[in-house]
């Protein structure tokens, strides 16, 4: 990986009864996302009672972040995901950008910076 690479990790809880509508958006935003360029990785994960999911992003640099947040897997896909789970945690690895550092952070993420090995 580059140090323009970025990485979001974001914790959802599956509210009660609503697995299978979460799935279907989630499946949706997928297909959004492998649309957008720079888009290196989505992947959905579920604990083994599937009532939590884990989704790691990979973006090959700031420009592909803005694209992924202004496309529609974001714009159309997380109101409706958001109305069936809730976000429990939400990490950014890498800089996102000022642009999208505001958005994401408005947004409740953390984010943190690649070391060089210097402080």
């Amino acid at each position: 990986m580059t140090k323009n690479t970025v990485r979001f990790v974001v914790d959802l809880k599956i509210n009660p009864g609503k697995l299978d509508p979460f799935q279907r958006i989630a499946q949706s935003m997928i297909s959004a996302s492998q649309k957008e360029p720079g888009t290196l990785g989505y992947d959905w994960y579920f604990s083994p009672d599937r009532t939590r999911c884990r989704l790691l992003e990979t973006y090959s640099d700031q420009n592909a972040v803005l694209a992924h947040i202004n496309g529609p897997a974001v714009r159309e896909g997380v109101p409706k995901l958001l109305e069936l789970a809730s976000v429990s945690g939400f990490e950014v690895y890498g800089d996102p950008g000022e642009t999208a550092a505001k958005q994401l952070t408005a947004f409740g993420a953390e984010i943190f910076q690649l070391s060089q090995g210097t402080d």
